[in-house]
């Protein structure tokens, strides 16, 4: 055996205590060859070998062997390692992002469509729920429907959650404050067993995020550190301020080097093997039992955590506990550059004329039944081409219009400039199962452009038009 500088310094080796031994007892102490022996095979096979192996230090070498003859037969063989552990990491890292990319395109397009479903049947429940006598019987059966209609959104909302494609509102916050605020609620959560302890970092940095959306992260990880004691431990939540440095950026894709907030979840709970953890955010995998747990809630923390620009590590250990590790960019904004007005009560139409421009029959009724009980004068176009008619022959004369913006016609940002070219001062509302962050970062909207999601409560639809008509 001879080898050169690069090996002997992997092995850790001089040269004197390498040369004239075997392979196997040099590298792995051995009397015997390893089964898996690229150099016995070339010997064996004649043809040149390629092996991958991991060595006990965790790298992953890949081996490739050459034949060297001499009078036609092989006399030695040269044998090649190279240290492929970097690569398999961020091929690995790129095929999951890959998979995570392609659920969430699929999970944002159900959620479009699903949408579209629950903005009529929550609509229509709505109505119904108001015209109803408060004696009548069936009032229970409808609200049931509301609630279940209700509950349906938070299901878009993950799936959404999953693909990175929610609507977000950031703000300014303190994370010690907002935990603070959440301790009594956990402690109900989490039951009597369970000690939880707060260690929050005085002087803490603030963070821009989406506040009921990170306290949703901090919920799931507490129920999932829940379940994962049922005899009871300890639940310790944890804030910091941390730099990231370019080994750290470099190890973990997606990660800039920068100050970061630390937010902490470590339990004492049953942990995890590395299989599981491999596999934990992939939207549908769980560990519970057959009908208690969807398997997307830490698909959900994982899509809330790099949408809002953060990332998130788990360490775990069979039999001892797991943490989670989110680390959010610090933010450099005051807490009244990033306040959100919060509009009062919204005020019922006074007989303006508004021009609703719907591909969906079923929702198109709905709107306007719902704007004429609101206060509205409604006409209904079922799609730009006929919208643009009825303004041309004066059919209607707008002073707001309500319009999907995925149509197949024409996408409703090219309609609203049309129709401006007859009416400049027209308003207008989008509408749209995408959520706005979808549609700004495709083009099709400008980010300041008024904006509803479906489906939206008739009471969203009433306060965002009051805005619009009265305060803009």
């Amino acid at each position: 055996l001879w080898v050169n500088r690069a090996n002997l310094k992997w092995l850790q080796k001089q040269e004197a205590e390498i040369i004239g031994r075997k392979c196997y007892e040099v590298r792995y102490n051995r009397q015997e060859p390893c089964s898996y022996c690229a150099v016995r095979k070339v010997f064996e096979s004649g043809e040149p070998q390629q092996a991958t192996i991991t060595v006990s230090s965790g790298r992953i070498i890949e081996i490739r062997a050459f034949p060297i003859r001499e009078g036609g037969r092989i006399t030695s063989v040269i044998e090649v390692g190279t240290d492929r552990t970097d690569y398999k990491r961020l091929e690995a890292q790129y095929l999951q992002a890959q998979k995570m990319e392609a659920v969430g395109r699929l999970a944002g397009g159900v959620a479009h469509d699903f949408n579209n479903m629950l903005s009529i049947i929550n609509g229509y429940a709505e109505l119904l729920f108001e015209r109803m006598d408060a004696a009548d019987p069936l009032r229970a059966h409808v609200t049931r429907i509301i609630e279940a209609g209700r509950r349906s959104v938070l299901l878009t909302q993950k799936l959404l959650a999953l693909s990175r494609k929610q609507t977000l509102q950031p703000e300014v916050v303190d994370l010690n404050g907002l935990l603070r605020d959440m301790e009594d609620m956990l402690r109900r959560i989490i039951g009597e067993d369970i000690k939880l302890r707060l260690m929050l970092t005085p002087d803490l940095a603030r963070v821009l995020v989406d506040p009921t959306q990170v306290e949703q992260v901090i919920l799931n990880l507490v129920v999932n550190a829940r379940d994962a004691m049922p005899q009871g431990g300890q639940l310790l939540l944890e804030t910091a301020n941390v730099e990231l440095d370019e080994a750290y950026a470099r190890a973990h894709e997606g990660v800039m080097p920068g100050s970061y907030v630390m937010l902490a979840v470590s339990d004492t709970g049953c942990g995890m093997t590395a299989e599981t953890m491999s596999k934990i955010f992939d939207p549908f995998f769980t560990t519970k039992p057959r009908g208690q747990g969807t398997g997307l809630g830490l698909a959900m923390v994982h899509g809330i955590v790099r949408q809002s620009g953060g990332n998130i590590c788990v360490y775990s250990e069979v039999g001892r506990g797991t943490t989670f590790k989110i680390y959010f960019p610090q933010s450099e904004e005051s807490f009244a550059a990033a306040g959100i007005a919060r509009g009062e009560a919204a005020a019922r139409g006074r007989g303006e004329k508004i021009l609703v421009v719907e591909d969906e029959t079923p929702l198109l009724e709905l709107m306007l039944e719902v704007l004429g009980r609101l206060g509205y004068r409604a006409q209904a176009a079922r799609g730009p081409i006929e919208a643009l008619a009825m303004v041309e022959k004066g059919l209607i004369e707008p002073d707001l219009v309500i319009t999907d913006v995925v149509m197949p016609e024409m996408n409703g940002k090219v309609l609203v400039e049309r129709l401006r070219q007859m009416r400049p001062n027209l308003k207008v509302l989008f509408i749209s199962g995408y959520t706005d962050n979808v549609i700004v970062h495709h083009g099709v909207l400008d980010e300041d452009a008024p904006f509803l999601q479906k489906p939206f409560r008739v009471q969203e639809l009433a306060r965002k038009l009051e805005s619009i008509l009265y305060q803009s």
